[in-house]
């Protein structure tokens, strides 16, 4: 039996290059067959990028934005991005051709952008417009993918149904659709909200300790989650605000789990659903650290980074999580025993 008062085993994480400026969001597709799945980031230099998920490895850029990418989402299919940027649109675009879609419409910075938990035809946006909005993509179709020179749609915010008209008194920064499809909840300043859909109303508000500086859906792929997980098995929203890290569980996402005040403050949380422990990005500072999920005690801290980590975000199976940051990189962690990934000596894929 190995000595429980040992460090844990540090592998070394594997560093992604290739964006030229910060990196204020990454997430992961859910996972497709034989397990592969895949990250997105958004960037700064406007230039999202799509990895394989295990790896890292660069498979394309989707080029068109004219302005700062803040967020980006892989569609619960895998076949669709979604982007939210500076230039007063959100774009969905083609992941295995890389071509534009449909350009979403706005008159202002969009900073934040969802798909709902299981449906790939839908798209919630929200920024500086103060609005919720929801896009149906279903309403209009772009030709034949595989035709050449196919022209992308754009679909006016006068097309988009508003949710919650008035209730937002500063700009959307995240937008999480929980796994009840009926229920969003979007981060402005320091208020949490939750909307029920069909009366398009706010149905519960929370004022948290300070501005929200991220604000996710942590959730495991069903072939490896566990009635033994935090959350009991269902997705879990992880909130960072001021020094405090928030979760709540449940399908509506509404259900009080835990509040963990830390000795600093953190610019992103990060949870390990399976393992039982929770990631941050400290602010100010540089470093990732890791604590229990029981007893909050310290486990690990990562450094590497030159820069505030403002994004973390677990693989759908668990075994690694990346961190965005604002020095332009992407790194990732193991989180599993084994071999996994390149972790395995240079060779991709699963046992």
């Amino acid at each position: 039996m190995s000595d429980a008062s040992a460090p844990p085993r540090q592998y070394v994480p594997l560093t992604c290059h290739g964006h030229s400026r910060p990196v204020p969001h990454l997430s992961f597709s859910p996972l497709e067959k034989e397990e592969v799945y895949y990250m997105i980031s958004a960037c700064k230099d406007g230039n999202p990028m799509l990895r394989d998920g295990q790896t890292g490895d660069w498979i394309g850029t989707f080029l068109g934005h004219k302005g700062a990418v803040w967020q980006a989402r892989l569609s619960p299919d895998a076949t669709t991005a979604a982007t939210a940027s500076a230039d007063f649109t959100a774009k969905v675009w083609d992941t295995h051709t890389g071509e534009l879609l449909y350009v979403l419409q706005h008159d202002h910075i969009v900073r934040a952008i969802a798909y709902p938990f299981d449906q790939s035809g839908m798209i919630a946006t929200g920024g500086f417009e103060k609005k919720l909005r929801i896009f149906d993509l279903q309403d209009q179709k772009p030709a034949d993918p595989g035709s050449s020179n196919v022209a992308p749609v754009t679909i006016e915010t006068s097309r988009a149904f508003e949710i919650g008209e008035g209730v937002h008194k500063e700009p959307i920064k995240f937008i999480v659709w929980a796994q009840d499809p009926r229920v969003i909840v979007t981060a402005a300043g320091d208020t949490l909200r939750w909307f029920d859909l069909p009366s398009r109303r706010c149905i519960r508000e929370v004022k948290l300790e300070g501005e929200i500086k991220s604000c996710e859906l942590v959730s495991l792929a069903s072939s490896h989650s566990a009635p033994t997980d935090i959350g009991g098995g269902l997705p879990v929203l992880a909130v960072a605000a001021g020094k405090t890290a928030y979760f709540w569980g449940g399908s509506r996402a509404e259900d009080d789990l835990k509040q963990i005040k830390l000795p600093h403050g953190i610019a992103s949380v990060g949870l390990d659903l399976k393992g039982r422990k929770y990631v941050v990005g400290e602010e100010p500072g540089t470093w990732a650290r890791v604590y229990g999920w029981e007893d909050n005690k310290e486990l690990d801290v990562h450094k590497g980074h030159h820069g505030p980590i403002w994004s973390i975000a677990f693989s759908p199976d668990g075994n690694l999580y990346a961190t965005g940051s604002e020095d332009g990189t992407i790194k990732m962690w193991k989180n599993c025993e084994g071999f996994y990934g390149l972790w395995r000596g240079g060779v991709s894929g699963t046992d």
